[in-house]
């Protein structure tokens, strides 16, 4: 299809449906002005209620329920929203926006935009637009009733041909060509629409003479001649020129605005983001400025990093770069080989703003979660608000560099088709003791139950002590020689009979309830190959030697989960990397290099990883627990598959990363309906409602110096429901024994520690050096100190949620659990007291234990 022919279906497209839902309308303002005197509301008590507020009076009622009253503004399309409970008013668009002192130009247009469209020419170059400035000032929108809400479709761009839809320049050669093919009035046309450069000898455009008729046949006559976009493409390699047609830059998009109880759902139907082919939208933004703070109010920001963190309002920290993460991480098959990241994941697809004086607003991405983006940022950049809001990615992009004749030549590759799920954030407004980030978690768990997206709460329990989490380490591959010749062997870390020598001593030692995760046990090492099948290794026992730990732990009361790796496979032997592997957007496969710690680069010299591609998972999922299921054991690890999303984007088999979360959740599941217990590393949301364990959650966050302080909102979210703790201590960058326990009560989170029956040694010039201090016998006794000091506290909370926490002074923090029982911790060098209790320097305080 043409640009031509596509801007002519987009405009009669919009035409047709705009004058289909105006044509019984009374408007007397022409065919672009929009009324809206036919929206009725259904409810009988008048929409503004006791609620009467002068910035209401140019606002229309829509929709109203029991929590909530919704109000357009029929010439921006903005909304205002009531929360009938409080009487607070939260607006899409800050209603005193006009008088922003800081924004300008495109900035200050954006403060009046609900969507902002990203997108890209045939040469990769961006562009933005914004519903605002390309829609709502040229009249092109249409507000149309729907079940509780309306619906808002927005047309950017004109749909006319302009001067740029023709070549800046043309060769001679080129123009005689042409104007040979012409009659005189198309010859006469181009004469007019070229003036040629006495220098250059070329026929550049004359873009002061193309308007009206004259533009007019200037386009006939190229159209005669047939002229190409091949053609467009070789004159601007051989004249060294680039441009890109203004033909095609019209889009359409429609944004759905519903009330549900005490929720703004707002969704974008992504079939209704229109586009040409040789014009992609990337991504999108949407409602940048709902509930945006402005300078004269107090509160915080809450963004998902990791366990969460607040951005305090107005905070001045403009010199530093505004907030930006991915939910779910960074996708393998779009990362750059050399690139690489130590931020925490992005576990939550939600964010909110928490306002001072008793309200707040929770967004909870609900669909297109695992290709958004959460963006934050406080006043005094580019305007004087404070606003979070996410971008979603509709085609993916990446770059292809060509080298031919000693130059290199840089194409962009697009993402086939879009991204196959809408765009839908839920807006929940909270008020009174629930307006905090507490009462945000706490509703989010709640949504959760309510949706089956956790598992229920954990109400009966046979264990007396809370779990220690416990990592194994199996075999290793590691390169041997022999006669010169390099090879690689296994190398046993921890036998199955040294195992059981390690639990033996740690029961002596009084740690209980041992959640083992055993890796490195099948198919060669920890670097095992494709789990499509099982073979227990001989070096550490085998499966004789597997079957005898599993029923050792039996009897000892140990929950074994023997670890598999599901989506990245670190060894080629049996994986085809041309059929299994996916593919980047550049037709390569997906290749993950080891991180060199001391360069903290990525180590290009070293074996890589391969990303599997989505397509095969459920069917190696199916595979691997055939063989699985012989072993009897009743867990199971998982290293990867609730923790990393990858795309696929094989030439017409494209798998993108909302439908590989959905193939995830299906591989989950298809463990689950065996009944097999799952411990997994990471724990993003989707995976849920299929855990029974969660290792390296996330403890803090990223540490950007935008961000003012680490909350516990992923701790608040699961406890009760998952077990779980965080990096092993052993292996984390900080080892004081003090801060990790006061972490531990205050995130209620389980002592962890990863373990080698040998000598750390052996792990001496391998690729698994990161492992640097396993050996356990260097760790029992501290081990044993560290969860005999936190089981004496956490045990009297065991599977209870946390319903509070707050911060009560600088480093000084109480959590408060479902029971009553309440935990201070104090992580400064003195002592300090708060609520009439004294908490010692680096110390706790336990209150209601015997209350």
């Amino acid at each position: 299809m043409t640009n031509a022919t596509f801007v002519r279906i987009l405009s009669c497209f919009f035409v047709i449906t705009f004058l289909s839902a105006c044509s019984e309308n009374t408007s007397t303002g022409g065919d672009d002005e929009i009324d809206l005197s036919e929206i009725t509301v259904s409810q009988e008590a008048p929409l503004l209620g006791s609620f009467e507020d002068e910035r209401l009076e140019k606002m229309k009622g829509i929709a109203e329920n029991e929590h909530l009253q919704l109000f357009v503004e029929e010439e921006t399309a903005s909304l205002a929203i009531v929360n009938k409970a409080s009487g607070e008013i939260w607006y899409s668009n800050p209603p005193e926006r006009e008088q922003d002192p800081i924004a300008s130009g495109v900035n200050a247009d954006l403060l009046s935009s609900q969507l902002q469209m990203q997108f890209l020419n045939q040469f990769g170059q961006a562009s933005t637009i914004n519903t605002f400035s390309d829609s709502i000032t040229h009249e092109q929108f249409r507000i149309e009733e729907i079940p509780d809400g309306v619906r808002v479709l927005y047309q950017f761009g004109q749909a006319e041909q302009s001067a740029g839809d023709l070549p800046v320049m043309l060769s001679e050669e080129r123009f005689q060509e042409f104007t040979g093919l012409l009659d005189s009035t198309g010859e006469r046309a181009l004469i007019i629409a070229y003036t040629q450069n006495k220098d250059t000898g070329m026929y550049e455009r004359n873009d002061s003479a193309l308007n009206g008729l004259q533009l007019q046949r200037a386009i006939e006559a190229f159209e005669q001649t047939g002229y190409s976009e091949e053609d467009l493409e070789q004159d601007m390699a051989e004249l060294g020129f680039s441009q890109d047609s203004e033909a095609g830059r019209v889009f359409l998009a429609a944004v759905e605005y519903t009330l549900d109880e005490n929720s703004l759902v707002v969704r974008v139907p992504v079939e209704d983001i229109q586009f040409a082919d040789n014009f992609p939208v990337h991504q999108i933004a949407l409602m940048r400025f709902m509930g945006a703070a402005d300078e004269e109010e107090e509160g915080s920001i809450f963004v998902p990093d990791g366990s969460g963190a607040l951005i305090h309002f107005n905070n001045g920290k403009i010199k530093y770069p505004s907030y930006q993460q991915s939910v779910y991480g960074t996708d393998l098959s779009t990362v750059l080989t050399a690139e690489t990241r130590t931020e925490e994941t992005v576990r939550l697809p939600v964010f909110g703003l928490v306002k001072d004086e008793g309200d707040a607003m929770l967004g909870i991405i609900e669909e297109g979660a695992s290709v958004a983006r959460i963006n934050a940022d406080v006043s005094g950049r580019l305007n004087s608000y404070n606003s979070v809001y996410p971008t979603f990615t509709v085609v993916s992009k990446d770059d292809v560099s060509l080298q031919a004749d000693q130059q290199e030549r840089t194409i962009p590759r697009f993402q086939e088709e879009a991204m196959k799920s809408d765009f839908v954030v839920r807006y929940v407004f909270l008020d009174g003791d629930e307006a905090t980030y507490t009462g945000m978690a706490s509703y989010y768990r709640q949504y959760l139950i309510e949706n089956e997206a956790l598992p229920e709460q954990i109400t009966t329990y046979d264990k007396e002590d809370v779990p220690f989490f416990l990592q194994l380490v199996g075999s290793i591959t590691k390169q041997q020689h022999f006669a010169g010749v390099p090879y690689q062997s296994l190398e046993p870390l921890t036998t199955f009979e040294q195992a059981k020598t390690i639990i033996d001593e740690m029961k002596m030692k009084q740690i209980n309830n041992i959640q083992l995760n055993y890796t490195g046990w099948f198919n060669k090492g920890v670097h095992h190959k494709v789990a499509d099948s099982i073979n227990v290794d001989r070096a550490i026992g085998g499966k004789k030697g597997l079957q005898d730990f599993i029923d050792y732990t039996d009897e000892q009361g140990v929950d074994l989960f023997p670890e598999v790796a599901m989506l990245n496979v670190h060894s080629s032997s049996g994986f085809s990397t041309r059929s299994e592997a996916s593919r980047t957007l550049t037709s390569v496969a997906a290749t993950v290099y080891p991180v060199n710690l001391a360069l903290g680069t990525r180590d290009q010299t070293m074996e890589p990883s391969y990303v599997m591609s989505p397509r095969l998972v459920e069917e190696h999922t199916t595979s691997m627990l055939r063989d699985f299921s012989k072993h009897h054991s009743s867990g199971i690890g998982l290293r990867d598959l609730a923790d990393l999303l990858n795309s696929d984007f094989r030439r017409n088999e494209q798998i993108d990363r909302t439908e590989s979360e959905d193939i995830s959740k299906r591989a989950l599941a298809l463990i689950h309906d065996e009944g097999i217990k799952m411990m997994a590393s990471g724990g993003n949301s989707y995976a849920f409602p299929y855990l029974t364990n969660i290792i390296d959650a996330p403890m803090s966050n990223s540490g950007f110096k935008l961000q003012d302080e680490s909350i516990p909102f992923y701790q608040m979210v699961i406890r009760g429901h998952i077990d779980y703790s965080g990096k092993p201590y052993n292996l984390s960058t900080n080892l004081s024994h003090k801060e990790y326990v006061l972490k531990s009560l205050e995130y209620g989170a389980n002592v962890h520690f990863m373990w080698a029956y040998e000598s750390n040694e052996l792990l001496k010039d391998t690729e698994f050096n990161y492992l640097y201090a396993l050996q356990y016998n260097q760790w029992l006794n501290h081990a044993s100190d560290l969860y005999q000091e936190v089981n004496e506290v956490l045990k009297h909370v065991i599977n209870q949620p946390i319903i509070s926490h707050r911060k009560m002074d600088d480093g000084v923090y109480e959590t408060t659990y479902e029971n009553g029982i309440s935990i201070i911790v104090n992580y400064t060098n003195q002592s300090v007291t708060v609520d009439g209790n004294t908490v010692e320097a680096e110390s706790y305080y336990v209150g209601g234990v015997n209350g």
